[in-house]
């Protein structure tokens, strides 16, 4: 798979093979999708100080033939790139009044492949939730659903419906009728969470709670009990509920004192809620700057939180989305120290 680098000047001009991309990369095709998930990680990438690089993606289409051969016609493959980098120039326009360095490439290849293969050596990988249909197309949407759960390093899913608190516009009219039911929402300078006593959801609290810092934000931890069913049915309720909930609140205390023994400046705050997780993550999308989640989860009592409802969360959420992949963490080793885990 070849990279073409595409740098932000006037002229446009490739300039052949590069170094696979570090810092942040954004997927783009063209789309309000995708103008809304390049607004955010530009100013990720300004808040980090790490440079930003675009990318689009295409795959040449082969027909068959209506011939007597039974042979193939495949579309112009330099028409299809000149879309692509004009797509690619009308983005890097759209960045030019951020202070980063920023570099974008054309690749020919799916998508979804194309941000894997980039995951290797990115920071985080920023896209929309869907996007532009045809040949450029392909790189939102499925890529959206697919690539959080296998990607190297976190990704950041951007919908549409918070076009306005990126200062964007849209004429998708599915996103106007949400935007004009819900009214403008009041953001909270706050990252939520979602956490079920797994490690992975330890994992996805530090990058939550770095995040939080540099978005000079508190950080908000979430942890959703649904009702019991299946397997925890015979567990005779109201009371045994209510001592459940008891212990993982101690559990949820005893984690916010190891993560402020690593991020000691961070406002921390905790929130034990009775339901669906992808309903109270979805819920607080609409108000607070992100959501974190890690890519599965424990499932059980307190658990479903990750993993399934990881990707609920990516299909119905109102803001913006970090999915955290599974990592060995070093500071997890000194977890048990500060009190009792979910699950002991």
């Amino acid at each position: 798979m070849g990279r073409e680098q595409v740098h932000p000047d006037p002229a446009g001009e490739a300039s052949g093979q590069s170094a696979p991309p570090r810092g942040i990369v954004v997927g783009v095709d063209g789309s309000d999708h995708s103008h809304c998930a390049l607004v955010w990680a530009a100013r990720e990438a300004e808040r980090r100080g790490r440079p930003l690089h675009l990318v689009t993606a295409y795959s040449v289409p082969i027909f068959a033939a209506s011939g007597l051969d039974g042979g193939y016609a495949t579309v112009d493959d330099s028409v299809i790139r000149e879309g692509a980098e004009a797509v690619l120039r009308q983005a890097l326009d759209k960045v030019a009044g951020y202070n980063i360095d920023v570099d974008a490439s054309v690749e020919n290849g799916d998508a979804s492949g194309v941000l894997l293969e980039m995951s290797e050596t990115a920071e985080l990988l920023v896209f929309g939730t869907r996007g532009r249909g045809g040949f450029v197309g392909r790189l939102l949407g499925s890529v959206s659903s697919a690539l959080p759960a296998h990607a190297k390093c976190p990704t950041v899913t951007v919908p549409l419906v918070c076009a306005d608190r990126l200062g964007e516009t849209t004429d998708d009219k599915h996103v106007r009728a949400e935007q004009a039911k819900s009214g403008r929402q009041l953001i909270e300078n706050v990252v939520v969470v979602g956490v079920d006593g797994s490690e992975q959801a330890r994992v996805a609290v530090l990058e939550a709670a770095a995040q939080a810092e540099r978005l000079s934000a508190s950080l908000r931890v979430v942890c959703a009990v649904p009702q019991y069913g299946g397997s925890l049915a015979w567990v005779p309720a109201p009371m045994d509920r209510e001592a459940l909930f008891a212990d993982i609140k101690i559990t949820l205390d005893a984690g916010v004192e190891w993560l402020k023994s690593h991020f000691p400046r961070l406002a921390v705050e905790t929130r034990l809620v009775d339901g669906s997780p992808v309903d109270a993550l979805v819920e607080a999308s609409r108000h607070v700057e992100l959501v974190v989640v890690g890519t599965r989860g424990r499932g059980g009592f307190a658990g479903m939180l990750l993993g399934s409802t990881s990707d609920g969360v990516l299909h119905h959420a109102k803001g913006p989305v970090m999915v955290v992949p599974d990592r060995d963490d070093p500071r997890l080793a000194d977890r048990p120290r500060f009190g009792p885990m979910l699950g002991d």
